[in-house]
């Protein structure tokens, strides 16, 4: 499976991105790091890999504004317990805990709430992306480190 993503490139870590923003419970970051390692420009994975978990998330903030029980609890399996978290989270931090989307576990149910509680769509998108570019930026700065270490 994996020379499969890698042989792919980009568009393989655009797909696994968004889909780690969305539906599945997979990481994007080791794909990332993968196709670093073989020498693809930095610059371009990053953006690739951002604007994949961007539009993964931007799908999560528009099933909280317009899906139903159906959507968040079957297709996104976002139980009680996840959502009342991420809310928890959102009204202590409020909108500015967009900017911890990226994160495991709270951050697809964070882009949900931000549906939900209609967050406008500018403010949502900014604070969003800065994360997630963030979280990119530096899983790539660390790996080209690491890589020159080596």
């Amino acid at each position: 499976m994996r020379e499969v993503l890698l042989s792919h490139g980009f568009s393989s870590l655009f797909l696994m991105s968004f889909l780690a923003a969305t539906l599945l419970p997979i990481g994007s970051e080791w794909l990332l790091v993968a196709l670093l390692l073989v020498k693809k420009d930095p610059v371009v994975a990053v953006a690739v890999a951002c604007a994949g978990n961007y539009l993964g998330a931007l799908t999560t903030y528009w099933i909280g504004i317009y899906g139903g029980p159906f959507l968040t609890e079957r297709v996104l399996g976002l139980n009680e317990e996840k959502r009342g978290k991420a809310h928890r989270f959102y009204e202590r931090f409020g909108a500015y805990s967009l900017l911890f989307s990226w994160l495991p576990v709270v951050g697809d149910p964070l882009c949900l709430v931000g549906g939900v509680l209609r967050v406008k769509f500018l403010r949502f998108s900014l604070l969003v992306f800065a994360g997630k570019l963030g979280r990119y930026a530096a899983v790539a700065w660390l790996t080209l480190q690491g890589k020159a270490l080596f």
